[in-house]
């Protein structure tokens, strides 16, 4: 066994009742990946793999209490934010993590949760703003599906050239990195597409898996990412290994519910 002491993750998201996707399935991931996990949550939900019955939010001073809970004791490694749930919350999040001493220099690896994979949105138009000036700022990487990237770029995104184009600009905007997420598309292949403020870095392209079990990817991928960040591999080898880490979760799901199913944080053991 390495003396070496495991990264330190805070996972700032919120609960999964039927631990599929948010908090649970970041603890998941982070711990699967040598991560040692710490929560702020931001809301409880209702749900299973049959869709939210029901979500209560925390207010954002106490989720930033947690925050400060965890970064003035523990420290962090890397940070990984999932959905905050109301404009509320993402502004005093923001507040957090710009003041907070511990939080200076922390990679941020932001998930900008705002449409479920059924299309619904999750975000009120006024959050939208709110985050993409608070809190996009602060990011090191952003990781958009298509119709996030679409909403934040005002237009649809029809073709490789105009996700990439879309992608550059949102990574200009605010100085990061930005992971363009193919999977919401009706292609035969998963193509994600990484862009810095400089231009087009690299794609990454697999074969979609047909699976329902697909609940909770974005989560377990900005997760991954941020414990291989914390581990100190570079941003786009900690991309590609957490790509592998949630396919191979997905091949390897348990098969529980009759909706959109968990996926199996177990497949780390078969990488």
């Amino acid at each position: 066994m390495s003396d070496k002491p495991p990264p330190r993750i805070l996972s700032i998201a919120g609960s999964d009742s039927g631990g599929g996707a948010g908090i649970q399935a970041d603890i998941k991931t982070i711990t699967m990946l040598g991560g040692y996990a710490m929560t702020a949550i931001t809301a409880i939900t209702a749900q299973n793999s049959r869709g939210v019955q029901g979500i209560t939010p925390l207010s954002g001073d106490f989720v930033v209490e947690q925050i400060d809970s965890c970064l003035t004791d523990f420290g962090a490694d890397a940070i990984k934010i999932g959905m905050l749930h109301d404009a509320g919350i993402i502004a005093e999040v923001a507040k957090g993590l710009a003041t907070l001493p511990e939080a200076q220099g922390v990679p941020l690896i932001l998930d900008p949760v705002m449409v479920a994979t059924s299309g619904a949105r999750l975000l009120r138009e006024d959050a939208v703003e709110i985050m993409r000036e608070q809190l996009f700022p602060l990011a090191t990487l952003l990781t958009p599906n298509l119709p996030e990237l679409e909403i934040l770029a005002g237009r649809s995104l029809t073709d490789t050239g105009q996700i990439v184009e879309a992608s550059i600009a949102l990574a200009e905007a605010n100085d990061c990195h930005v992971l363009a997420k193919g999977g919401h598309t009706d292609d035969a292949r998963v193509i994600d597409i990484l862009c810095s403020p400089e231009g087009f870095l690299m794609q990454f392209d697999d074969a979609k898996i047909d699976s329902r079990n697909t609940h909770g990817t974005g989560c377990t991928l900005s997760a991954a990412i941020a414990t291989l960040v914390g581990h100190g591999q570079p941003l786009h080898h900690a991309i590609r290994l957490a790509r592998k880490f949630t396919r191979a979760a997905i091949e390897n799901a348990p098969g529980f519910g009759d909706g959109h199913g968990p996926m199996g944080h177990q497949a780390v053991r078969k990488l």
